[in-house]
């Protein structure tokens, strides 16, 4: 049970850290503007800034005095056993989500259990851009076109995340070490991935009022950390974004990338368990 002088201040906590993540965002949309690393979480996963200021305090949390609140009118709460209160409805949201649900669990838990890669060092984004003009951002290639390809050429791609790897050129698609498929997700992901760790971010946000809030926003910040990291890995030249590159055609760059890698494994690896814990749970 939480009384509502506790829960609010907790609530009020998490819309300022929110607003306070998602304050620059907001600024540049308002102005027209458009970033090409920071607005990526916006943009490629469609979950607006509102999204992370609604906090839930997870499932068994009686939010005394919540009744009269218009929290009352939200879906997956219910009456709580205190006089006034609701609580997160878990049951009739899994019920409703089975499907997701299961599907979450499973990819989480394939790939908390499978060993961590560190052999890719970014190179991704260069794949998509391999011996194609048409880049996917409207940003100079820090190495030019050729030196670009070059630097696929001299490599062997092992990207193992089938929504990095769906972005490949024709030309890129068949050199990595693996052909993905979609339906193979869950046998390919590892949790040394970049973006294995970004999609914790949409994992959370998919599980709804289950979730709550300081985990959301946790994910949220591990999404963007490796965001940063992942562009500046990237072929682009992001200098006039105040973005030095993570030079991974070079030794040092590759290590560079790996230590950093490393980082966000272990903090992914925290809010992989956190979640799996959350869906595991029952009410």
């Amino acid at each position: 049970m939480s009384p509502a002088p506790a829960w609010r201040a907790v609530e009020a906590a998490h819309i300022a850290r929110a607003d306070e993540l998602t304050a620059a965002h907001r600024e540049r949309t308002a102005r027209g503007e458009r970033h090409p690393v920071e607005d990526f979480l916006f943009t490629y996963y469609s979950y607006k800034p509102a999204v992370l200021r609604r906090w839930h305090p997870g499932e068994r949390v009686q939010l005394v005095g919540a009744a009269d609140d218009a929290r009352a009118a939200w879906r997956w709460y219910r009456p709580g056993e205190e006089r006034g209160s609701l609580v997160v409805d878990g049951e009739a949201f899994r019920a409703e989500k089975a499907l997701l649900v299961r599907g979450i669990r499973q990819i989480l838990r394939a790939t908390a259990a499978r060993p961590a890669g560190y052999g890719c060092f970014g190179l991704h984004e260069w794949a998509m851009v391999y011996r194609d003009r048409d880049t996917r951002h409207d940003l100079p290639l820090r190495l030019g076109a050729v030196g670009t390809d070059a630097v696929v050429d001299a490599h062997e791609l092992r990207c193992t995340h089938f929504d990095a790897f769906r972005f490949f050129t024709a030309d890129a698609a068949p050199r990595n070490r693996s052909s993905l498929r979609r339906d193979d997700q869950t046998g390919d992901e590892q949790p040394g991935c970049l973006h294995a760790g970004m999609d914790l971010y949409k994992w959370a946000v998919k599980l709804g009022p289950l979730v709550p809030g300081e985990l959301l926003l946790d994910a949220f910040t591990l999404a963007r950390d490796i965001r940063t990291v992942d562009m500046a890995a990237s072929p682009y030249d992001l200098t006039g974004y105040g973005l030095a590159p993570v030079p991974v055609e070079r030794p040092e760059g590759k290590a560079d990338y790996v230590r950093r890698q490393r980082g966000f494994a272990t903090r992914g690896a925290v809010i992989r368990e956190r979640l799996i814990e959350v869906i595991d749970r029952t009410a």
